[in-house]
C-alpha cells in the first residue's frame, strides 16, 4: 500500500462511546473516504476502534475521474493524429508542387512536338515520366489520409457529447474546479490527521525494500519539514569520514538512481544518525562530540556546538558499533540527540535541541544501556529502543519524555536483511527509514491515541 511519491497514513486507534456498537463494521469499503472499525469494549465503557486514513485521492478512484481520463486520452490521441497527418500532408503538399512543375513542363514540350519526336527528345520525356511515377502513391495516401479525417471528425464529436453529458451531470463546477475542492479537503483531512496521530507505538508493518544501494552501513532520509510537494531524498553512504551527500529530487528519482546533485560538506561525518530537518542537515562531526548543522540551500555551515560530555569515536555506540555515539532524530516536537556521558555510566541520554543555536533545551537520563541498544527512534516525544540490530529484533524499551518514565514493550518487526545500521521515524509521512545491509528500507507503523469525548474530565 506504499506510493512512491505520497505514503499511507497510519492506523489510528480511537475510542469511541460504544452505543452497542461493539464487534460492527461502521465503514466497510476500502474504497470511501474514512474506515472505521470497532473491537472490544473497555471498562469505562468506550470502544476501542481502528480508523484507517487513506491517503490516495479519492478522486482517482471516482468513475466519472477514470471516464474523463480516458476521455483526455483519446484526446491527446487524436491531437497526436492530427499532427502525424499535418507533417505528412505539409511533406506531400511540396512534393505535388515540384511535380505540377514538372507536368507543365511536359505538357509545354508535348504540345511543341506537334505529332513528331524525335528519339532523344522520346526518352528525355520516358525519363520525365518516371519521376511522376510516386505521385500515385502520395495520391493513394491522400485519399487515405481523407479517410481518417473523417474518423478523427466521428471521433471528436463522440468526445464532446461524452464531455457535455459528464459537464451536466456533475453540474455548475468544471471538472479542475472539483479536483481542487477535493484535494483541499484531504489536505484537511491529513492536517487532522496529523494533530489527532501521536500515540504509543503498538505496530511495525512489514518491510518496503525501496532500493538496494552502497556499503553495508549509511542513511537516507527525507525532511521532516518540508511541505508534501517536496519529495527530495538525501543519501549518505558509509558510517565515519564522510562527505559526500547525494539529493534526489524526487523518491522515484532515488528509485532510478537519477536527477541528484551533490553536497560536499566540510567536515566529515561520524555514524549514520543524521537527520535533514527544516532544509538543514545535522549530524556528528568526525572524532568530535560536536553537532554541525549544514544548510543545503546555502552549502554553508549555519551553527556548530560541542555537546557537554557526550560520548563520541566509538566510545558509546550502539550495539553494532560504526561511530554511531550520537544519533540525531526529528518527532512531532522536534529535534532530538539521543547519545550516552561518563557520567550517566554508558546509559541513554535524550535532549531535546534548539534547531537554531544547537543548545539543549532539556535532557532525560533513560536507564537504558546505549551498547545494549540495536538502534532507536523519536515517536510523540517518546524514545524507542530495539534489543539488536541483528535478525529477530524488536522494540523493547520505550522512555517517555512528558512523564519520565520507562516500559519494557514487545514490539516485533521483520528485520529482512538481519544488519540495521540506521533507524529513524519521519513524522511527516509516519514511517520509519531503515538502512539494512545495503538496503533502503521503509516500515509503516500503528500507533494508539485516546481522544477525549465530550463529558469526559
Amino acid at each position: 500500500m506504499w506510493p512512491l511519491t505520497v505514503p499511507p497514513l497510519p492506523l489510528l486507534l480511537l475510542p469511541l462511546l460504544c452505543s452497542g456498537l461493539a464487534g460492527q463494521t461502521l465503514f466497510q469499503s476500502p474504497e470511501e473516504g474514512w474506515q472505521l472499525y470497532t473491537s472490544a469494549q473497555a471498562p469505562d465503557g468506550k470502544c476501542i476502534c481502528t480508523a484507517v486514513i487513506p491517503a490516495q485521492s479519492t478522486c482517482s478512484r471516482d468513475g466519472r475521474s477514470r471516464e474523463l481520463r480516458q476521455l483526455m486520452e483519446k484526446v491527446q490521441n487524436v491531437s497526436q493524429s492530427m499532427e502525424v497527418l499535418e507533417l505528412r500532408t505539409f511533406r506531400d503538399l511540396q512534393y505535388v508542387r515540384s511535380m505540377e512543375t514538372l507536368m507543365r513542363s511536359l505538357d509545354a514540350r508535348l504540345r511543341a512536338a506537334d505529332g513528331s519526336v524525335s528519339a532523344k527528345s522520346f526518352q528525355e520525356l520516358k525519363d520525365r515520366m518516371t519521376e511522376l511515377l510516386p505521385l500515385s502513391s502520395v495520391l493513394e495516401q491522400y485519399k487515405a489520409d481523407t479517410r481518417t479525417i473523417v474518423r478523427l471528425r466521428e471521433e471528436v464529436r463522440n468526445l464532446s457529447g461524452s464531455l457535455a453529458a459528464i459537464q451536466e451531470e456533475m453540474g455548475a463546477y468544471g471538472y479542475e474546479d472539483l479536483q481542487q475542492r477535493v484535494m483541499a479537503l484531504e489536505a484537511r483531512l491529513h492536517a487532522c490527521a496529523q494533530k489527532l496521530g501521536c500515540g504509543k507505538l503498538t505496530g511495525v508493518s512489514n518491510p518496503i525494500t525501496v532500493r538496494a544501494m552502497g556499503s553495508r552501513f549509511g542513511s537516507w532520509m527525507t525532511d521532516t519539514m518540508a511541505p508534501s510537494a517536496d519529495s527530495r531524498v538525501w543519501y549518505m553512504d558509509g558510517y565515519y569520514k564522510g562527505r559526500r551527500v547525494l539529493e534526489f529530487r524526487t523518491l522515484g528519482d532515488f528509485i532510478k538512481g537519477q536527477n541528484f546533485i551533490q553536497h560536499l560538506l566540510p567536515q566529515p561525518w561520524a555514524g549514520t544518525g543524521h537527520v535533514v530537518y527544516n532544509g538543514s542537515l545535522f549530524y556528528n562531526k568526525y572524532q568530535s562530540n560536536v553537532v554541525v548543522k549544514y544548510h543545503f540551500r546555502s552549502r554553508s555551515v549555519l551553527v556548530q556546538r560541542s555537546l557537554p560530555g557526550a560520548g563520541y569515536n566509538n566510545t558509546f555506540p550502539y550495539s553494532w558499533g560504526g561511530f554511531s555515539d550520537m544519533d540525531f532524530m526529528v518527532d512531532e516536537s522536534g529535534l532530538w540527540a539521543v547519545y550516552t556521558t561518563n557520567q550517566n555510566a554508558g546509559n541513554i541520554v535524550v535532549s531535546r535541541l534548539d534547531p537554531h543555536t544547537l543548545e539543549v533545551m532539556r535532557s532525560w537520563d533513560t536507564g537504558y544501556p546505549k551498547r545494549s541498544a540495536g538502534e532507536a527512534f523519536m515517536i510523540c516525544g517518546v524514545l524507542y529502543v530495539t534489543n539488536s540490530h541483528l535478525a529477530g529484533a524488536k522494540v523493547y524499551f520505550a522512555y517517555f519524555t512528558n512523564t519520565s518514565s520507562y516500559e519494557y514493550t514487545d514490539v516485533p518487526f521483520h528485520n529482512q536483511y538481519s544488519h540495521i545500521s540506521m533507524l529513524d521515524y519521519n513524522p511527516r509521512e509516519r514511517a520509519l527509514y531503515t538502512w539494512n545491509n545495503g538496503h533502503q528500507v521503509l516500515y509503516n507503523v500503528t500507533l494508539f491515541h485516546v481522544i477525549s469525548t465530550a463529558g469526559d474530565p
